[in-house]
């Protein structure tokens, strides 16, 4: 299996597309090396803006751009650009529907290091209660890629959330990306579950797990947080005895709340695998995170045995 890191694939597709097209800018927040925009600066040093740990003004002057017809991409760790920019965000960019890319990299506790206050667990609730608001989480490196090269024709504000560490691809090359599609990743009769970011790989690999007990689970990578096709979810969730949701995010107001509001009433039961109410925290790796909040393959592997449990 293939590895690609969503940082290292966001910038060579932004750089690609800014040889294509003349009206790409790109705003950095004193992170280029880490986002990956130094590729992007390298190359069109005067499409390119160093803003500093400003992350506000650069929304602002993104915003600006956008006015004359400049297709701007925004740029720093998700905690920041969804968190500190988010007046800017909602006033200057969502009410007047600019064109402007808002680009969350290392997300959810993919920076493991530096703990609760580089660490986003709630970037996508904040970012999807913004009306005008488009919200995307890709599963892997050909999906980021796929990703950016749609928001780049998609007329209006964007976020995009990219995690830092290598991730297996699980999106077929010759597969579009649509804004608001479910994309089923593996079929299952008795199960379905509904994951996105990395947890999409951890849930296949729970669903190769059980099926060696003749338990057939369902996979659908759930990228697209806002818009999402609900009639697609509710085709997913039909005929099978439960229904799981797995993310990298807070419980409150992520896929586990966009799932349960398109299913609300349809009797199903339904276990939540993400991030309880609490902020993350320092830790020497990644998986050891993952593993503390309860992010992981075992859990997935448990939550389908609870629910077929008569």
């Amino acid at each position: 299996m293939k590895f690609q890191n969503q940082r290292q694939v966001y910038g060579e597709t932004l750089l690609e597309l800014g040889r294509e097209n003349k009206n790409i800018v790109v705003l950095e927040a004193d992170l280029g090396k880490s986002t990956m925009t130094c590729l992007f600066e390298q190359e069109f040093p005067d499409r390119f803006f160093e803003m500093g740990i400003g992350e506000a003004n650069m929304t602002s002057f993104a915003a600006g751009l956008s006015l004359t017809g400049k297709i701007a991409f925004t740029n720093s760790f998700a905690v920041f650009a969804a968190g500190r920019s988010f007046d800017q965000i909602r006033q200057g960019i969502s009410i007047p529907k600019l064109n402007v890319k808002i680009v969350g990299s290392s997300a959810g506790l993919s920076d493991f290091g530096d703990g609760a206050t580089h660490q986003s667990v709630e970037d996508i609730a904040i970012m999807r209660a913004i009306p005008n608001m488009t919200v995307l989480a890709p599963a892997d490196g050909i999906e980021t890629r796929k990703m950016v090269r749609k928001i780049v024709d998609y007329n209006g504000p964007v976020y995009l959330r990219i995690n830092r560490h290598d991730l297996p691809d699980l999106f077929p090359e010759d597969q579009e990306f649509v804004i608001g599609k479910p994309y089923l990743v593996r079929e299952g009769k008795d199960i379905v579950v509904f994951a996105n970011g990395i947890m999409v790989s951890r849930a296949v690999k729970a669903a190769e797990e059980v099926g060696k007990e003749g338990i057939s689970v369902r996979v659908v990578n759930v990228s697209s947080l806002k818009p999402v096709d609900e009639n697609e979810i509710k085709k997913f969730a039909s005929n099978v005895t439960g229904i799981i949701t797995a993310e990298e995010h807070s419980l409150i107001g992520g896929l586990a709340s966009v799932i349960t509001y398109i299913l609300r009433g349809n009797g199903l039961p339904l276990i939540p695998v993400g991030i309880e109410d609490r902020f993350g925290q320092s830790a020497h790796g990644y998986d050891e995170l993952l593993e503390e909040y309860g992010l992981t393959t075992e859990n997935i592997v448990n939550s389908v045995k609870k629910l077929l449990v008569k």
